[in-house]
């Protein structure tokens, strides 16, 4: 696609130019997109005046002095609930005559498309266009109070008396009166008559109708100030606050259009967490359950510390309450309930790889960790204690002379030494601008790897100490013995004390940083006093150093955003739309307009929202740092989906240790990062942050890449070969990093267990002659060694608690009542592998219902036969379906002299001896006799020697049967199944006859049925019977009545193409030795099946080493091989500028909630190598994204 492709279709052009004139009026529908009788549109006029024609009357009466402001404001209150009560009344009307339901469902947004035939004036067709009505009767009475309270307040609000007092001008007074109104028009018109889109939309539905709700709200906000400036007296503060917010008032209808301000939910979020993390020192949350936990407990804490009389109490109070609230107490709950469950555990139940053993130190809350929490609170508190007691009432005016002096000077250290020895932990430093030297060159080998990074693991480990057990005490000191603590009593300095004790826990980190900006102010004064900034307190001191730190960090990387944005839009030819130049020199013209936009984004915490991700800067309404309303771990899934839920796991304790040494930079919630391996990648985002535990959100995006997918995935890859990849000795030009610019810095390597994936094409192996001779060989040997094993293993079984089971039935009944149904198969199957998963039986379009077939139903009609088994539907099998559903067509009488009968295409078989499908009675199979008594054990099951087939037959292919082969895996089994054997009886094992003729035919019965007989000579054949799709053959019938048999007939052909496959590549087997050891490590360490099957799925989850699968491309015509590889490799890592995803994803929310552009070619989903908008807008939550794998919040330690 260009750069010029359309930013709306023309469809969407003309349904966004209706929405957005019905936004900024709040729902008036005055563009319709087709003819509408006048009425319509004077009756949405009339409704729009309502308010204004209410308020001018007590605003009229008020100035001809009839009555007082209060009184006139209640009667226009009271005329508009009137008002509003009878547009509801007239939209219940109308909904029960035309006897619709549509407003009690989800709102549908085509209804805005729909025409409306209407007949006149308050026609129900009319009233429902106008006013549709509310979902629920509470908001009818609510909304309905509310509107009336509205308009008698904002009746008092903009009083000409009132307004000619504040600004002391009659034509200021007469503009700001009627535009005031123009938004209480607005707002009235929203909350009664009909709700418009907002731009500011956070929750996909509107569920509960809490939209309309939004403009009152902000209105009874400047109502609330200007009510606090009327009873509080002449306070000058208060004057100057409503002089500037009834200017502000004119503009609301412009902030609700351009989507500045947020709605309820976003901004009762928000507001919660922002007041947690800088008003009481907390983390935002990764749930919205827990963030309102939360925010109670720390409200409740800070209003304990105001109320507590002593100091030394408060002390020790706020630092025990500060270090039990930045643990993770969400480990609290398992321990509570007496769960054996770890604290890892909760993470990974969605099948991921399993987290450290329980030994890992915070992995679970467990007297190990009680001991270290106990011990730090026990000497924080004592140390806390003493300095305050001792030394807090003895500080100088100079900080110099002071006790604080030394522990000033220390954090001054501390910060230094933490911060270097973090910088070298990256693969950039000084912000990603220059290359780390001491970092280690080359990715080629995990172990060198680890090896030259040894020096680093020893730094990090020193600043582990200083920062997570230095640090704390140190800050503790400094705050203990501060003077301000002597005025706590008031609000400002409880508050500011129970934050600056709490973040010394909870970022300790960030706390370094701002303790020090509070002492170097402090040196840079000296002696001389600061009193504006002395007389806030330390606490408030630290708050407000946070708070400005916090605003500056995100309006450096809003400006780097911008700049991206701004350069690339010329640079890169393919983003180059015929409007870049024009937007390049408004933007240059409009610079501060910008900077000012860029500002008031970082100060309000909101993102910068690119308007299509073009240079067209909109501020977005301020959200969570989680940026989506719903609950963390939704997503799309789809088959490759296990890949990233097997590595998630590993991948979480390869970040615990990456975030404890600081190779991925400084931490905080909000902070995204991006993986890359092969042809996966992860995108990693930081949820919350505490004292030992950290809570990330790991999303896998598709594998499957698209042309946009592999531009940016492809530019990923350069820009993490610039950083691992580099030559040993670096030039001057050589050790910049060359991509700054890029939305992606990178920072470390990480060592995780993962499926290394190599496909390779098999041309040449799979149709050579050679090969494919050697097949059937390979073929007949390893189901020698499977049945040999299966003998063995069900030795074993039988010892165990499975003979406890099937004591009391014969074999025969086991065998039976094992086949009956192919579900009650796959429910009880062999761990060993899955013939279900196989088999034409899966549930791809569902569960079929049971067929009764033809055997059935003859054995239904003979006495004495009640039950019978009826196999799994097998490849290449038919089954004749009647118009009579699930009637077979032999139990129909009329049909029966037609020859449909038992049998039809199928070898004749007696019907007088058993109503069983080519079965013998049991006492018509002749009776072993072995030589050997231990051979019994390798006895095998009395069906699986009634093959329909003639002796003469079994006959001809008797010289294919590897007698060498049989003796050498019996004389290895032999020892396992016995115990303790001597010689000679494994040598009566060997030469026992009527056993190696007991496997001989049993071997060569499947090989007959399944059509491999001869020679293999086409590589599609091969593929079918790899597939489990087996063309019908004579004994076909007989191997599907044993549904172990036929799996380990398959199994074995898999088992002899996988040796095909590694002797075409390594070589051939040179003994039995290595064969025999081959096929044990294919049983143990691989599996061996196809992509789509269930136990591949399953093998992945559980770790299997290796995984093999036979894959056929359709539109090159070749074969293909897969091999899955378990191993630990390495997974580049880097940080994404956080401020521009939000901004992409904040685009995307307006783009697709609010301009309904659902286009999948549409410019903002376009690759762009700098930004990477492709990959940012699949890692958005769905459903305005598309991951295929979202973890749930994994909580793991970090110390």
């Amino acid at each position: 696609m260009g750069p010029d492709v359309p930013l709306l279709n023309e469809y969407k052009q003309e349904f966004f130019w209706k929405r957005f004139p019905q936004t900024v009026l709040g729902g008036p529908r005055f563009k319709l997109g087709y003819c509408a009788p006048p009425y319509v549109y004077v009756n949405q006029a009339v409704l729009f005046l309502t308010p204004w024609l209410f308020g001018g009357i007590g605003t009229l009466l008020c100035q001809l002095q009839l009555l007082q402001e209060l009184h006139a404001a209640v009667l226009s209150g009271i005329l508009m609930f009137g008002a509003a009560a009878g547009v509801q009344g007239l939209a219940l009307y109308a909904a029960r005559r035309s006897g619709t339901v549509e407003r009690l469902g989800a709102p549908n947004i085509l209804a805005d498309e729909e025409e409306v035939e209407f007949t006149h004036c308050v026609s129900p067709e009319t009233v429902r266009f106008i006013a549709p009505g509310k979902r629920f009767g509470l908001n009818v009475v609510l909304h309905t109070v509310l509107a009336g309270v509205l308009c008698g307040f904002g009746t008092w609000y903009v009083f000409l008396g009132r307004l000619t007092a504040l600004y002391g001008s009659i034509g200021v007074s007469l503009v700001v009166f009627v535009l005031s109104w123009v938004t209480l028009c607005i707002a009235e018109y929203s909350l009664i008559v009909n709700t418009a889109t907002e731009t500011a939309t956070f929750q996909a539905q509107d569920t509960y109708e809490i939209t309309p709700l939004t403009r009152p709200l902000y209105i009874f906000i400047f109502i609330t100030v200007d009510l606090a400036e009327r009873f509080s007296g002449p306070v000058p503060e208060f004057q100057l606050a409503s002089q500037v917010l009834h200017v502000l008032f004119l503009f609301l209808p412009l902030l609700w259009a351009l989507g500045i301000l947020p709605p309820l939910d976003a901004l009762l979020l928000w507001g919660m967490e922002q007041v947690l993390v800088f008003g009481f020192g907390g983390s935002p949350m990764s749930s919205n359950l827990r963030l309102l936990l939360m925010f109670g407990i720390s409200v409740a804490v800070a209003v304990c510390n105001y109320f507590i009389p002593s100091t030394l109490g408060v002390v020790l109070f706020s630092i025990s309450t500060g270090f039990l609230l930045s643990l993770d107490l969400s480990q609290v709950s398992p321990l509570c309930r007496g769960s054996r469950a770890t604290f890892g555990d909760r993470g990974f139940r969605r099948g991921a790889s399993p987290p450290p053993p329980s030994s890992s130190f915070g992995w679970n809350l467990s007297c190990r960790e009680l001991l270290l929490y106990l011990s730090l609170l026990l000497v924080g508190m004592a140390e806390a204690g003493l300095l305050h007691h001792f030394l807090g009432s003895a500080q100088s005016q100079s900080l110099v002379a002071g006790p604080q002096a030394p522990v000033s000077y220390l954090l001054l250290i501390l910060f230094c030494l933490c911060w270097a020895l973090r910088e070298v932990q990256g693969a950039y430093v000084f912000g990603g601008v220059f290359l780390n030297p001491l970092y280690p060159k080359g990715m080629s080998n995990v172990q060198t790897f680890k090896q030259r990074n040894r020096g680093l693991y020893f730094a990090a480990a020193i600043r582990r100490i200083l920062l997570n057990l230095v640090s704390p005490f140190a800050m503790i000191a400094f705050l203990s013995m501060d003077k301000s603590l002597q005025l706590l009593h008031r609000a400002s300095l409880s508050v500011g004390f129970t934050r600056a004790f709490r973040v010394v826990w909870q970022h300790s980190e960030d706390a370094l940083l701002q303790m020090v900006v509070v002492v170097l102010v402090r040196l840079a004064a000296g002696n001389n006093t600061l009193p504006g900034w002395d007389n806030l307190g330390t606490g408030v001191q630290l708050l407000l150093v946070g708070l400005l730190i916090d605003r500056l960090a995100q309006f450096l990387a809003k400006l780097k955003f911008t700049l991206t944005v701004l350069v690339t839009s010329w640079t890169e030819k393919k983003q180059r739309r015929q409007s870049a130049g024009t937007l390049l020199a408004v933007n240059a013209s409009l610079c501060p307009l910008l900077l000012a936009v860029v500002t008031l984004s970082a100060l309000l915490s909101a993102p910068l929202l690119p308007l299509f991700t073009l240079p067209i800067f909109l501020v977005g309404f301020p959200r969570p740092q989680r940026s989506w309303p719903g609950p963390v771990g939704t997503a799309c899934p789809c088959p490759d989906s296990i890949f990233y839920q097997q590595m998630s796991g590993s991948l979480a304790s390869a970040l615990r240790m990456a975030f404890a040494r600081g190779s991925l930079g400084s931490l905080a919630p909000g902070s995204h990062f991006l993986g890359r391996f092969q042809d996966r990648m992860v995108w990693i985002m930081i949820l919350e942050r505490g004292y030992g535990y950290c809570t990330v959100n790991i999303k896998g995006l598709e594998l499957q890449e698209t042309s946009c997918h592999t531009v940016e995935a492809r530019r990923v890859d350069e820009v993490f070969e610039a950083a691992f990849e580099r030559p040993e000795r670096l030039g001057l030009t050589q050790g910049f990093n060359l991509h700054w610019g890029n939305a992606l810095t990178p920072c470390a390597a990480l060592a995780v267990r993962v499926y290394s994936d190599a496909r390779n094409v098999l041309s040449g192996i799979i149709d050579s002659h050679d090969n494919l001779r050697k097949l059937q060989d390979d073929f007949l040997k390893a189901l020698v060694w499977l049945l040999l094993r299966y003998c063995v293993q069900s030795r074993k079984s039988q010892s165990s608690h499975l003979a406890q089971t099937a004591c009391n039935q014969p074999a025969e009944a086991v065998m039976v009542e094992s086949n009956m149904s192919s579900l009650r198969f796959r429910q009880d199957s062999s761990s060993l592998t899955s013939f279900g998963d196989w088999s034409d039986e899966d549930d791809l379009f569902g569960p079929q219902p049971a067929r009764r077939t033809v055997a059935l139903v003859t054995a239904e009609a003979q006495p004495g036969h009640t039950a019978l088994q009826t196999g799994a539907s097998l490849p290449g099998s038919v089954e004749m379906d009647s118009l009579f559903e699930n009637m077979a067509l032999s139990a129909l009488q009329p049909l029966q002299p037609l020859g449909l009968g038992i049998g039809i295409g199928m070898p004749a078989v007696d019907k007088g001896r058993t109503p069983e499908v080519f079965r013998e009675s049991p006492g018509s199979i002749p009776h072993l006799n072995f030589s050997c008594p231990q051979s019994e054990v390798f006895n095998l099951p009395t069906g699986w020697r009634t093959a329909p087939l003639l002796p003469s037959r079994l006959l001809q292919l008797r010289s294919l049967f590897p007698e060498d082969w049989f003796r050498f895996t019996l004389g290895r089994f032999g020892p396992i199944a016995q115990g303790e054997t001597t010689e000679d009886m494994t040598k009566a094992l060997k030469e026992d006859e009527a056993l190696k003729e007991l496997h001989a035919q049993v071997t060569l019965s499947c090989l007959i049925s399944l059509g491999a007989e001869s020679a293999f000579t086409s590589p599609s054949y091969v593929y079918r019977l790899y597939c489990g799709d087996v063309p019908w053959t004579e004994g076909l019938d007989w191997i599907s009545s044993s549904k172990e048999l036929y799996q380990l007939a398959l199994r074995a052909f898999r088992f002899s193409f996988k040796l095909l496959f590694d002797q075409a590549s390594l070589g051939p087997m040179e003994s039995p030795e290595e064969l025999f050891s081959t096929l044990e490590e294919y049983e143990r360490d691989w599996y061996i099946g196809l992509v789509t099957e269930k136990g591949w799925h399953d093998s992945v989850l559980q770790e299997k080493p290796f995984l093999f699968s036979l894959g056929h491309d359709l539109a090159m015509g070749t074969y293909t091989g897969r091999v899955l590889s378990l191993q630990e490799q390495l997974v580049q890592v880097g940080r994404l500028n956080g401020e521009g995803v939000r901004g992409q994803w904040a685009n995307l929310s307006w783009e697709l909630l609010y301009a309904t552009n659902d286009d999948e070619e549409r410019y903002s989903i376009q690759a762009h190598p700098f930004m990477l908008r492709n990959l940012t807008v699949q890692a958005a939550d769905p459903p305005l994204g598309y991951p295929i794998y979202s973890s749930a919040p994994l909580h793991f330690p970090c110390l």
